[in-house]
């Protein structure tokens, strides 16, 4: 067995020559891509002019010059030479310039392959670079079976300044000048003191192919800017740079982005704001330019800027949208195939349909947002069904659709929508009684005494609770009170409601229902507490004598031997008004067994706002426009489906 004595192990990996052209994809099959990212690497090195020579044929040199802060030899062993330098980690994000060059950029490079670009049209490359008073030269080749790829020769001699020199002979791939420069400028045209320059040439903005359109802001009397629009589609990689560039004086103020102020005028993560660059060039934003021309300070007048910008940003891109509305259709076609084809002719064209209509209603809508509305319109199609709730979505704001994300990540449908049907029954009840009760012609029996009962809630929350029912204890102690005769059916008793009856003496309805519990001493129910409700007919007042009458029933239901357990009675009398001076409450009984309350549907209305939380004024027209009936029906709906 052999075993090495130096390095520690028997056998290192083996490499064929063109490992790395294999493993890094367009960069090194793409002079496009390749040129780019070495650009980038430029970019990243601080540079402010980028000087590239592309020659007519093969056999001839690529030559890249730039300006930046170069590498020293050290520098250029620890990361050039490392297979997957990670320049975050070793370098942070932001850029370090020259001596005496200042300027605030975020770097490009993450994983460290840009600089194998060259690889693209060589195996073997020469990279000199200047940096701390010293000239290094490096020969690197993949021509190694031992090393992905190899410094084959160096030497350094003493040498001012700063810069990298790259130099490679073009043996494949030969690039196109033209197609190079406008690829590049794309990519790099946001920052005035970044020049490239390809065989003598430099694109001007004003020039660019990706030009769409240039105007003139007036934003005041001082403030002019010179706005274009550019789509930067051509760029190889998508830039960390699109967005709104500030140019003033000639200087890149802080770094494009879509936000203006505080707000952002498109969602970034929109294809469209993955494409376009719009460029605002000014000599009048001087005194508002931070003192590290990072940004803007706060004032009136740029939020008067942001919001011209804003306008006219957001006009130019719903209009793209809108011409581009066959780009998005088949974008979504792709991403949702499988289902997509699965469709009927008729479901296909409603699809595409809901597609262009969230196009031209929110142009700015990223195709996530897109494709998951589309998503849900394929499965409603898939259904047949769910045509209303399309249409209801189909006008939905930006902020519904938001608003509905959250309550769909919070909430489960049925739970949203069994917490949603008792608020509007609640409700229901609530506008019903306040439209009905002053109606003098509605039945009290059959209309609003059902609603009041469906709202004992309002009277406390102890009340609010399905332990209070229908006893036959309590039955027979109402008809001994109200003598009623044993054949008479006079009680209107449905499922989980509380009795109703009319007492013609009293030309009113009363109700009345209780809680059943367990003696602790016999472990028989007994009757515990007593809910009475007595309701007058709409449009109708309470006087002294209506009073009395109510005091001497609650008075005889405290008496009532048929009745154990003593209960604690409530009563409610319930009147349009109240005439006369009459005190609103009374005790009867030696141990305050009774209570007596006289009060108004007003005040009832007033109170079931306020145990709902005012949710009432907050749904101003939903209910406005209904009237008591239908609201008292829909309410004995809603009732019927949650008891279901």
């Amino acid at each position: 067995m052999r075993v090495s004595d130096t390095a520690g192990y028997i056998q290192g990996s083996l490499f064929e020559e063109d490992y790395l052209i294999r493993r890094l994809g367009t960069l090194v099959h793409s002079p496009d891509v390749a040129l780019t990212e070495l650009v980038a690497n430029a970019w990243d090195a601080g540079a402010s002019v980028v000087d590239i020579s592309i020659p007519d044929s093969h056999g001839d040199k690529i030559i890249i010059k730039d300006d930046g802060v170069g590498l020293t030899l050290k520098e250029f062993y620890s990361r050039w030479m490392k297979l997957g330098y990670n320049r975050v980690k070793y370098q942070g994000e932001k850029v370090c310039f020259p001596k005496g060059v200042n300027g605030s950029r975020l770097a490009y490079g993450r994983n460290g392959i840009g600089r194998h670009g060259l690889l693209c049209f060589n195996d073997n490359y020469v990279v000199i670079t200047i940096s701390d008073g010293m000239k290094s030269t490096f020969k690197i080749s993949t021509q190694s079976e031992s090393q992905p790829f190899v410094l084959v020769e160096e030497s350094t001699e003493d040498c001012s300044g700063y810069g990298t020199q790259l130099e490679v002979e073009v043996t494949r791939n030969l690039p196109d000048p033209d197609r190079i420069l406008e690829v590049i400028s794309a990519r790099f045209l946001h920052d005035p003191r970044f020049k490239v320059i390809i065989n003598g040439d430099s694109i001007q903005l004003e020039q660019h192919s990706g030009l769409i359109d240039e105007t003139i802001l007036e934003v005041n009397e001082n403030i002019a800017i010179r706005l274009l629009f550019i789509d930067t589609q051509k760029a190889a990689r998508s830039s960390l740079y699109q967005g709104i560039a500030f140019w003033q004086g000639g200087r890149l103020v802080g770094e494009p982005s879509w936000m203006l102020g505080n707000n952002y005028v498109i969602d970034r993560r929109t294809r469209f704001a993955k494409r376009y660059t719009f460029v605002a060039i000014t000599d009048d934003l001087k005194e508002y330019v931070k003192e590290d021309w990072t940004g803007f300070v706060s004032s009136s007048s740029m939020d008067d800027v942001y919001e011209k910008l804003s306008d006219y940003v957001i006009g130019a891109i719903g209009k793209m949208a809108k011409d581009h509305i066959s780009e998005t259709r088949a974008y979504i076609h792709e991403q949702h195939k499988a289902k997509y084809k699965e469709l009927s002719a008729l479901g296909k064209y409603e699809v595409d349909e809901v597609i262009d209509h969230v196009v031209e209603t929110h142009p700015t809508a990223n195709t996530d947002t897109i494709g998951i509305a589309v998503e849900a319109v394929i499965n409603l199609e898939n259904t047949r069904s769910g045509k209303a709730l399309l249409q209801k979505l189909s006008h939905f704001s930006e902020t519904d659709i938001d608003e509905l994300n959250r309550l769909l990540d919070q909430w489960t449908i049925k739970d949203a929508l069994c917490v949603l049907d008792e608020i509007d029954r609640r409700l229901s009840i609530i506008e019903a009684i306040d439209k009905l009760s002053r109606d003098a012609d509605i039945e009290e029996l059959k209309v609003l005494h059902p609603l009041v009962t469906e709202a004992r809630w309002l009277f406390g929350p102890e009340y609010d609770s399905s332990a209070y029912i229908s006893n036959s204890q309590l039955r027979t102690a109402a008809r001994k009170i109200f003598g009623i005769n044993q054949n008479e059916n006079v009680f209107l008793n449905p499922k989980k409601r509380p009795d109703l009856i009319f007492v013609k003496k009293l030309n009113s309805t009363i109700s009345f229902t209780c809680t059943e519990e367990f003696d602790s001493e016999s472990d028989l129910v007994r009757v515990g507490r007593i809910l009475i409700i007595e309701l007058k007919k709409g449009g109708s007042s309470i006087t002294r004598s209506n009073r009395n009458q109510a005091a001497d029933y609650v008075e005889d239901f405290v008496g009532c031997k048929e009745l154990t357990g003593n209960p604690r009675i409530f009563a409610y009398v319930v009147g349009e008004t109240i005439s006369d001076k009459i005190v609103g409450k009374h005790k009867i009984g030696d141990e305050d067994e009774g209570h007596l309350f006289v009060t108004t549907y007003g005040q009832l209305v007033d109170t079931a706002r306020r145990r709902l939380f005012n949710l009432k004024d907050q749904l101003t027209e939903r209910y406005e426009d209904v009237n008591g009936i239908d609201l008292a029906d829909r309410t004995r709906q809603l009732t019927m489906n949650l008891d279901m």
